[in-house]
Formats: structure tokens, sequence, C-alpha cells
């Protein structure tokens, strides 16, 4: 009973760490090291949960993946020529370190210097997910485009996932290529296994049977059979639902995999000076993306908080140097000196992007010099016109209030909403609606005021974006009644505080609406029954 005892280490750590402010992954790295440190240098049960971890998380990448998004110019161009720039940058750096004398570089070969530089140009999936989510900013002009370039980046790893396993594939691997033929069957699999527990085995058996096993089978990585078992659903509507389902066991085995890393040792005193001296290279790599971005007409906001989400070391150039390592093109040691650079660059990390904003208050005035015009079509500011309703949010909430509210209001109502195939939609079906970001204080800045407005009805799916946005309206001196959705009592008191005049929970709207048609239902049945009946008599 003594291993699953050690759970509480990692428990312990990971706590400790998102209580300070940081990602838990911190605390599992640290766990690791600590359970070596305390003697524990073996674990076997860490392995298999770790390469099931592994597989969910490019399985879960596949299932998101949007292959128009991965078109856009920013986001392929932006991945391409920043994962470029950095290898040759951090290949020089490399280098140099070695011709100074530093013997743990001076020791690397060419092959392995652009190896463990190319380990270096990916930024965290994990963090970048979770610092979005908790901002509300993952659906944000910026936030898409970071989450597009983490994609094109683990695409890129796993090309190297399934070149370095060192063997040509099987004759028989050509008849992947038939693979999406068989989508209609996963589709009709997926209609049928409803929305429970059958739905999270469904996701397991297809990320490690068509997927893992079968790519095994013919001689390719399992890694690049869980993405493209992904790719292949992706386009089904119950996709986000499936990656939500297996959203906790994924993290649950990832947990494995970094407690593996330290396994492999505690740090020496020159694997933590390498690994310091590696995390130099921060402040080069998120300036990259801020030069880049900007150049492919972002806003500088938007540029420098895509760069700040972007500044940090990956898990997914632990899992690059551990295939290296896995076929003798590595030493071990490096893996203990990219697991520090991790925590380093999250440590690092973590603040800035939480202090984003004042970050660009305070250099505001150098970061718009690197703009150029025109803007990029999603980050134009935003000319309002003369309306008397302002609803920000055009989701399910949004729409429902536009069309309910026309029949006071008429035309004079403008939605806003921060995705342009939403605004697509709505304007294609009769409403007034423009492409704008709430969360961006920008907007805000550039916002053409109009006395005109009665309502303002604040119906984004975040609570961060609806407070957010109420702060702005208090501060700008909005004259307007204030409206707001929440879902939970305290987001109901941080509204009120702000100035918002009505606030509605949606579940007890939701519960109101039901009952309301409910008795209509019945008094026009009842009434159909009077009818027939005074008929009959």
């Amino acid at each position: 009973m003594l291993d699953p005892m050690l759970l509480l280490v990692p428990l312990l750590l990971a706590i400790l760490a998102t209580v300070v402010g940081f990602p838990p992954l911190i605390g599992y790295l640290l766990a690791g090291f600590a359970l070596y440190g305390a003697g524990i240098e073996a674990l076997p049960f860490l392995e298999p949960i770790a390469d099931l971890g592994v597989l969910l998380l490019l399985f879960a990448i596949g299932l998101k993946l949007d292959l128009r998004s991965l078109a856009k110019s920013e986001v392929w161009g932006g991945a391409s020529i920043h994962l470029g720039l950095t290898v040759l940058v951090s290949s020089l750096f490399i280098k140099g370190l070695g011709l100074v004398g530093l013997s743990q570089f001076a020791a690397l070969s060419l092959d392995q210097t652009l190896l463990l530089a190319f380990a270096l140009g990916f930024s965290s999936t994990v963090f970048a997910i979770k610092v979005l989510e908790e901002r509300g900013d993952s659906q944000t002009l910026y936030g898409r485009t970071a989450i597009g370039i983490l994609i094109m980046q683990d695409l890129f790893a796993v090309v190297y996932l399934t070149a370095s396993k060192g063997a040509l594939p099987s004759v028989w691997a050509l008849g992947l290529l038939a693979l999406p033929l068989a989508r209609p069957l996963f589709y009709r699999l997926l209609d049928r296994v409803g929305h429970g527990e059958v739905l999270v085995l469904f996701g397991l058996a297809m990320a490690l049977v068509p997927g893992a096993a079968l790519f095994d089978l013919v001689g390719l990585k399992p890694d690049l059979g869980a993405l493209v078992m992904g790719l292949l659903l992706a386009g089904h509507r119950k996709a986000n639902e499936l990656s939500k389902s297996l959203f906790l066991f994924k993290e649950l085995f990832l947990v494995a995999f970094f407690l593996s890393i330290g396994q492999q040792g505690l740090p020496t005193g020159s694997e933590i000076v390498a690994a310091l001296l590696l995390t130099l290279l921060l402040p080069f790599k998120s300036a990259l993306f801020l030069a880049m971005l900007t150049r492919f007409r972002l806003r500088a906001r938007s540029a420098m908080m895509a760069s700040l989400t972007l500044g940090n070391f990956s898990e997914f150039g632990l899992i690059v140097l551990t295939a290296a390592i896995a076929v003798g093109s590595m030493d071990p040691s490096w893996l203990r000196v990219m697991a520090l650079m991790v925590t380093f660059s999250f440590l690092l990390a973590a603040p800035l992007s939480d202090r984003g904003q004042e970050i660009y208050s305070r250099w505001r005035a150098r970061l718009k010099k690197m703009e150029r015009y025109p803007s990029h079509p999603e980050d134009q500011p935003i000319r309002l016109g003369q309306p008397r309703v302002l609803i920000f949010g055009m989701g399910r909430i949004g729409s429902g209030a536009y069309d309910d509210l026309r029949q006071h209001y008429g035309d004079n109502i403008l939605g806003i909403d921060h995705k342009q195939e939403i605004v697509d939609h709505h304007n294609n079906a009769g409403r007034q609606v423009v492409l704008g970001d709430a969360t961006d204080t920008d907007f805000w800045e550039k916002l053409e005021h109009s006395d005109s407005i009665e309502l303002v009805l604040l119906a984004m799916p975040s609570h961060h974006g609806n407070e957010f946005t109420a702060r702005q309206l208090k501060r700008v001196k909005f004259k307007a009644e204030v409206a707001a959705v929440s879902r939970w009592p305290e987001e109901e008191a941080e509204l009120y505080d702000l100035g918002v005049s009505q606030v509605y929970n949606i579940y007890e709207a939701a519960g109101a609406g039901m009952a309301e048609q409910i008795l209509e239902r019945n008094k026009a049945s009842l009434g159909a029954k009077v009818s027939m009946t005074s008929r009959t008599a």
C-alpha cells in the first residue's frame, strides 16, 4: 500500500503551487524530484499511465483541431517562422555557451544542439489553456491565435515523434490513408454512445485502438495515431463534449508523466546552471512573438497578450527529449535540465500573464509604434451608430434577448460579439451585430460613445467577461441602465457592486421560462377543451 500513499506528495505540492499562483504542473515536477530525493527511485506504475496521458493529450488536441483556423497566416506563418528563428538563435546561443568553456554545452554535437533548440521552441499548451480559461479569453482574437500557434507547434512535435521511431513503417501503413472512409462509422458510434460513462469509454477506445495500437502495428508512432483519430472526430457535433469528458482523465494521467520526469534523478549543480542560462532565452522568445504578430497586423495589445501567454517552455519539449533519450540521441541529464527550465519559465510567466494589462498600460505608447495598418480584420475599432440597446455576447442568451427586445425597440438594437462566424450568422439572420472584444481595453478607448443607448445587456458566457465589461462601463461613466446574467450568488454580488441594476441568474431564468411555457400550453390546452365542450353542448 506504499505506492498509492505517495500520491499525497504531488497532491500537496500541487495545492501549494496553486495557492501561490502557479500552475499545479510545477508541483508535479517538484514532487518527482522530491520522491527521488527521498530514496524512491522507481515507481513502476507511472510509465504506462504517463504514456496514456500523452496519448490522450494528443487525442484531445486532434478533437479541437480546426483546420480553417490553422490556415490563417498569423497562425501557420507565426508558428513556423517563430520555431525556425528560435531554433537558429537557440542553437547559436548553445554553441556560444560551449565556446566559453561550459563543458555540458561543449559536449553537444551539432545534431544534439539542433534537437535541444527544437525542444526549446515549444510553448506550453497546458499553461496557455489554463491562463486563457481563467481569464475567459479563450475565444478572443489573441486567445484563438495563441491556441492555433500551440496546435501548429504540437503538430511539428508529432512529426518529430513519428520520425524518431528510427524504423521505416510497414508497407501496410499505406492502408491508413483509407482511414477517413471509416469516419461515418465512427460518427454513427459517437451518436449512439450517449453522454455518460460510455462516451468516456468511447474516447479512450478510439484513442488507443484505431489510434495508437493500429498505427504502432504498422510501424508508426502511436502518438500520431491518437492525434489522427482526434482529427477524424473533430467535425462531429459531440467532439467538444467528448474532449471535456476526457479532460480530467487526461490531466490525471499527465500527472504521472510529470512525476516520471523527476524519477530521472535530482539535478546537479551544473544542470541547474544550464537550466538558468537557457531560461535567458525567454525574453527573446516573447519579443519574437510580439514582433511577428504585429507584423501580421494584430494590434499591440493582442500581440502582447499572446506573447505573454506563449512566453514559456513546454511539456512537449519534455516529450520530445524523452523520445530522443529513448533512442539514444540525447543524454538523460538534459531531461532534468528541461524539467527545470519548464519550472523556471512557469515561475516567470505566471505573474507576467496576470499583470498583462498593467504591463500594456505602462508601455502602450511604445507598443503602439509597432502596429501595422490597416489592422487585422478581427482587430478593428467599433463604431456603434445610434442604437437604443447594446447587447454584449450574441450566444444563445444574447440572441434570445435580442429577438424579445426587438418587439419593443424595433431595429434599434446592436449586438457585439468577438467571433466573426457568430457575427456573420446573425447578420445573415437579419440582426445587427458587429465584431468587437469587450474584454479588450483598447475596445473601450476606441469606442465611439452614443447618447442614444438606453439599455446595456451583458450576456457573455464568462463571468469574467461580464464583470470586466461592467467595470469598464462604470469607468467610462456609461449612463444607460445595465443588466447582466450570472450563474452563482457571489457573481451577482460582484455585478451589483459594479453598478449593474439588474442581474438574472440563468438557471433560475431557465426554470421560470420553462414554467411559463408549461402554463401557457396548459392554458391553451384548457381553452381548446372548453371550446370543444361548448361546441359539443
